[in-house]
């Protein structure tokens, strides 16, 4: 057996079996239930049981390169070879940003060797984490993180963040992108909170499935096509303490009506693969559950494709979760769920524990096919059989101007104003003779970026390109005329520096607060408090103390709380990470070039320690102090809300009206009625600008407790100064009306809703009666064998 080491912490050989007996089972074989593709059945049927469960083994570029470090793309053939010969690995992943010439020289001598000593000819897969452009890749266009995109309310971003990830990759040989990430950002603690599109359903369903229909379509790659792969599924992004991997405690309604969409809508778009949830949900691990995996993922929501572990998540069954007593359990249990293949990504030992359970009777030949198949079919359909070879006379598209100015602009729509009191923004250039830039994040280009950029958690400051500009160089370049200037505010033992920035404060006409946090993801981005440091809270009064106007800028992956700083500042702007067009676009907005249109995808926090979404329910974020008797007024919270600024809330350097909603009628009678909205949005100021026009629905009594209000519709327009539109949504009955309970059935219920766009709102009733829904049938699609007494559920098969 052979083990690939890493590092010495990651060696560990076999936990030895439990004492207790394997649960009964039958021996029965079950038939599959996906239809492959000629090939793909042909392949079946000649494949050794080996060379299927090579198919489902997924490792790291540590064990393929020479120094055993995941950033070192470079091949050791040796070590490729024998893995590939004896163990029949079918995908390899991860790396760290090389320059494309070096990507191509490793990805063509990986699948030489992998065509070469396969008996079939398989090729391989690699997967590769390619979160915002092609990140893993030198000299790219880095576009904005999800949150960003989501706050632009724009799906033509998100399409092109694909469209500029496979033009810069998929000629290198990277077949497997693992993105968009679908959950969704209903958790700021959540370490990879901007890796989501933000707290809305139809948000990330709608950005989601354009980013997956652009990277899973699109022709310009040609003859290569590439399979997008959907993040986490499912509830990930909400664990209840707010680090990462750990358990959440989510009902099944809410499952179904909240963390559903975006994968649904993924998967009715094509969706080729999906990455599993590592953590746990109400206390049973994702990776380990068969209600999750096959029940819902595959029987409710009709998913075809590979299902694939997360980072050694059929270990962490043994090793954190503990749900299996060893090793080889955790990978029964796992496949029996219906997971297709293992991100091992250390060790081979996952090859020998399946081959040993199919030995054993306790899964059948019929489920490995099941997800031998599922991963031959996915390389099937992307082309990888007839053009396996990366190609070398097309990497003048690597570093393309046009993409990189595509990056530019969707940070220009990515930035939200959240506060411009006497309109102090914009700062006219012509208004400005010095300006005073400082903060953690003042010079930073890795704070612009965040985690997964150049590497997983970042690189340092100099590993980034220099023609990429900070805020500072970007405001020097906006404000030619002034003097721009950065004061370092800590010394080199680290105590901060307030006295001289008091005094550079009172000498300029405007302070630039550019404040913020390092790039992190995953585990080490997990914390406790999303205060603002103590530090930066100093800078900041030290700015304001001087009587200077002042612009905080927010930049990171999550909102830090800013109450104490807030009403001091005259102008906040959240930039979120908008990657390497975030220091122009910045100062664009600053100076006024440029018109801010982003409106916040999350409900920002006013108090560390309380977290409320906009969609939460009436029983959520209320208090009736007469409940309690009198005398009791004048107590209770000193503050009405817990949100400093609401979902959806965004401000302007122009002026937007709203007038005129109409319905075409008062009363639906029935699902298949449609009911026809419009209302007039007028540009009333002097700028040109753009506009993201949200649509939500408030259903007033509901049996299960509905939200105060929920996004059932958005467009986003430019609109001239003076020029008028007028907008529609067709409200549908089943779409927009009704909602899922446990199972995923639709209710929908007569009653009073109302409707909400801009300042306008309107009552309709519908009056056609419920719907009623049957259960789906059950089906066994997994393969796995199940025991032959008790019901057939996760629970009583362990």
């Amino acid at each position: 057996m052979l083990v690939v080491p890493l590092l010495a912490a990651c060696q560990r050989g076999a936990v030895p079996m439990a004492t207790v007996a394997p649960p009964t089972v039958s021996i029965a074989a079950e038939t599959p239930a996906a239809t492959f593709s000629p090939r793909v059945q042909q392949l079946l049927a000649q494949m050794t049981l080996e060379e299927k469960i090579g198919q489902m083994t997924q490792l790291n570029i540590s064990a393929i390169n020479h120094t055993g470090a995941g950033g070192d793309v470079t091949l050791d053939s040796a070590k490729a070879t024998a893995l590939v010969r004896d163990f029949h690995i079918g995908s390899f992943i991860n790396g760290e940003a090389v320059p494309a010439t070096q990507w191509l020289r490793y990805s063509a001598a990986l699948q030489r060797i992998a065509l070469r000593e396969s008996r079939l000819h398989i090729p391989m897969i690699y997967g590769i984490d390619h979160m915002h452009g092609a990140s893993y890749v030198s000299g790219t266009a880095i576009f904005p993180h999800n949150i960003n995109i989501g706050a632009s309310f724009n799906p033509e971003l998100a399409r092109q963040t694909a469209r500029a990830t496979i033009l810069e990759s998929a000629d290198l040989g990277h077949h497997w992108v693992f993105a968009p990430v679908l959950d969704l950002g209903v958790n700021t603690y959540w370490p990879r909170f901007y890796e989501t599109y933000g707290e809305d359903p139809l948000v990330a369903a709608t950005l989601g499935s354009a980013f997956v229909r652009e990277m899973q379509t699109n022709t310009e790659i040609a003859p290569y096509k590439v399979a997008a792969c959907g993040k986490h599924f499912l509830g990930y992004s909400d664990p209840r303490n707010g680090w990462d991997r750990t358990n959440a405690l989510i009902p099944d309604q809410r499952l179904q009506e909240f963390f559903r969409p975006s994968f649904q809508a993924a998967i009715d778009s094509g969706l080729k693969s999906i990455m599993i949830n590592s953590g746990e949900i109400n206390g049973e691990p994702v990776h380990a559950s068969r209600a999750i995996l096959t029940d819902l993922l595959r029987r409710q929501m009709g998913f075809k494709g590979v299902a694939v572990t997360d980072w050694e998540d059929i270990i962490r069954l043994v090793r954190i979760q503990k749900v299996a007593a060893n090793e080889k359990e955790a990978t029964w249990m796992a496949i029996d769920a219906g997971v297709d293949m293992a991100m091992t990504p250390y060790t081979t030992t996952f090859c020998r524990y399946v081959k040993e359970l199919v030995q054993e009777g306790r899964l059948t030949q019929a489920r490995i096919d099941l997800s031998a198949g599922r991963v031959l079919q996915m390389k099937d359909e992307i082309g990888l059989f007839e053009n396996a070879m990366p190609r070398a006379d097309r990497l003048s598209r690597v570093g393309d101007p046009a993409l990189r100015a595509q990056a530019v602009a969707a940070a220009r729509e990515s930035v939200v104003l959240l506060k411009n009191e006497k309109n102090m923004l914009p700062l006219a250039p012509a208004r400005v003779k010095r300006l005073l830039v400082v903060g953690p994040s003042a010079d930073s280009r890795a704070n612009l970026c965040g985690g997964w950029t150049l590497a997983w958690q970042g690189r340092p400051e100099d590993a980034y390109p220099k023609d990429v500009p900070t805020v500072l160089e970007a405001l020097r370049r906006e404000y030619p005329q002034a003097k721009v200037e950065m004061l370092p505010y800590r010394d080199a033992k680290g105590n901060l520096l307030l006295a001289s920035i008091a005094r550079a404060a009172r000498q300029a006409d405007a302070v630039v607060l550019a404040l913020g946090e390092r790039p992190y993801t995953e585990g080490l981005g997990n914390t406790s408090d999303l205060t603002l440091p103590d530090d930066q809270q100093q800078l900041a009064r030290t700015a304001q103390a001087s009587g200077k106007p002042t612009i905080l800028l927010m930049i990171g992956g999550r909102p830090g709380i800013i109450r104490s700083v807030a009403e001091g500042t005259p102008a906040i702007i959240w930039a979120g990470l908008p990657g390497y067009g975030g220091g122009t676009a910045l100062a664009e907005i600053i100076s006024g070039k440029t018109n801010p249109s982003g409106k916040l995808p999350f409900t920002y926090p006013q108090f560390a320690g309380h977290i409320t979404n906009y969609h939460h329910d009436n029983n959520e974020n209320s208090l009736d102090l007469s409940d309690f008797g009198a005398g009791f007024e004048q107590r209770g919270a000193k503050y009405k809300s817990s949100m400093l600024t609401e979902f959806g809330e965004g401000l302007s350097y122009t002026t937007y009206a709203y007038s005129g909603l109409a319905l075409s009628d008062s009363v639906l009678t029935g699902p298949a009625a449609k009911l026809r909205a419009t209302v007039r949005v007028a540009n009333t100021g002097a700028r040109a600008g753009q506009e993201a026009v949200l649509w939500f629905l408030t259903d007033e009594v509901g049996r299960v407790a509905r939200p105060v209000r929920l996004l059932k519709h958005f467009e986003k327009q430019p609109f001239a100064p003076g020029q008028s539109r007028e907008l529609t949504f067709e409200i549908d009955p089943l779409r927009d009306l009704s909602y899922p309970d446990g199972q995923g059935r639709p209710q929908l219920e007569n009653g009073w809703y109302t409707l909400r766009v801009g300042s306008q709102l309107m009552r309709f009733r519908y009056a056609g009666g419920p719907v009623a829904s049957a259960t789906p049938a059950p089906d066994n699609t997994t393969g796995a064998v199940r025991p032959t007494a008790g019901p057939a559920t996760a629970a009583t098969a362990r």
